[in-house]
């Protein structure tokens, strides 16, 4: 091994494991090492000193609760590591140094690079914000929305309205409900040279039209567990609520039950319109979804929970058995996020999966697609077999 690979392999460790006791010590003697130590120069040690200041905290100062100081290690780690990496620290620093303050000063805020988790922090931080840390945080959940709409909007129209057509075609319609490219495709060996036309022996149409084709309620559990799901569960709602063919409810919930639906036309008011974290009261929720039931056969109910139930388990138990018998499509999701595997409770996604129900967690990218599924009637459980393992 020659002595710059040697070096850098050094250099790297040294980046890696700290310069503390049990790290990397020592001092150059030119070429970067003395003995079994490495030191580090330029740039290198801007980059160590950010990375101390927040894993090695508990051996140091850390970055301490002075906010120009934490202005100026946002600044670093920006500068130093790209975004991906910076939205980890970021994390890091919220859960290792209990920078929750930083969120309440508007300085502070403006210089973070806002993704879903920062969104829900800010979400659990809202009740407590003063008013100008507030109108910075909806400008920087707002930035958040926006690029996660521009990534899962067309996705989402795509998939759920072409599963409408699709469940909806039949093939006895009347003249002004003809799909004539589909119905001259499925046609055209029928074609008749000397006439010049086709004879149309198989009619395919899309059938009446109705103001809405199918009712889809997203039932959200608001703990502080489900955070992310929340993010990405307001901004599905508020794009499927823009699709004329279907009927959104977006109903949250903990000890409370809240209904989000008359703010769909804003995500953001949306996400602030929750509150993270208190207790859970599945039964409760469920008990006011099942009032927004009209037409079950046509309602697709999501339950988006990690099914911890902190209220009457048996009733909701009973409550969810009904629901099922009344003929809706039920569909349980552990979690609505790209954090890997969730928590959630065994006992009552094991009754769930016993009632037919699929329980399973779901990556937002799968989302759209799930519900061209459940529109379609697939079997969600093959479905998800297929793509989510």
């Amino acid at each position: 091994m020659t002595d710059s690979s040697s070096t850098e392999r050094l250099r790297r460790w040294r980046l890696i494991l700290g310069g503390a006791a049990d790290g990397i010590c020592g001092s150059t003697n030119g070429n970067g090492m003395e003995g079994d130590g490495f030191s580090l120069g330029g740039a290198d040690q801007a980059i160590d000193q950010t990375l101390s200041a927040l894993y090695d905290s508990d051996r140091q100062g850390g970055l301490g609760a002075s906010s120009p100081k934490v202005a100026r290690w946002l600044g670093d780690i920006r500068t130093y590591f790209p975004t991906s990496v910076v939205k980890v620290m970021q994390q890091d620093a919220l859960n290792r140094l209990n920078l929750r303050q930083m969120l309440l000063e508007p300085e502070l805020l403006e210089a973070v690079e806002p993704d879903v988790h920062l969104v829900s922090n800010l979400m659990s931080l809202s009740g407590v914000m003063p008013g100008k840390t507030k109108e910075t945080a909806r400008i920087v959940v707002r930035r958040v929305v926006e690029d996660l709409i521009r990534k899962l909007e067309n996705p989402t129209r795509q998939a759920i309205l072409g599963s409408l057509n699709r469940s909806i075609r039949n093939r006895r319609p009347r003249h002004h409900e003809i799909d004539w490219h589909r119905t001259i495709r499925a046609n055209l060996k029928h074609y008749q040279p000397q006439y010049r036309t086709i004879i149309p022996e198989t009619r395919i149409g899309f059938g009446r039209k109705r103001s809405a084709l199918r009712n889809i309620i997203l039932c959200v559990d608001q703990s502080g567990s489900m955070a992310t799901s929340v993010v990405y569960a307001g901004i599905f709602s508020a794009v499927l609520a823009s699709l004329p063919a279907v009927q959104t409810h977006m109903v949250v919930f903990d000890t409370v039950v809240v209904d989000l639906t008359d703010l769909l036309q804003d995500p953001v008011e949306v996400l602030f319109g929750t509150q993270l974290g208190g207790g859970t009261d599945i039964n409760q929720a469920l008990a006011y979804c099942q009032g927004l039931i009209r037409q079950p056969q046509d309602t697709i109910l999501v339950l988006i929970s990690d099914l911890y139930e902190g209220g009457n388990q048996d009733e909701m138990r009973k409550r969810i058995s009904s629901l099922v018998a009344s003929g809706i499509q039920f569909i349980t999701l552990l979690a609505l996020n790209d954090d890997g595997a969730p928590c959630y409770d065994h006992s009552n996604t094991q009754f769930m999966t016993s009632l037919g129900i699929p329980a399973f967690a779901c990556t937002p990218d799968r989302f759209p697609d799930l519900m061209a599924a459940a529109i379609n009637r697939q079997d969600l459980n093959q479905w998800a077999a297929q793509r989510l393992t």
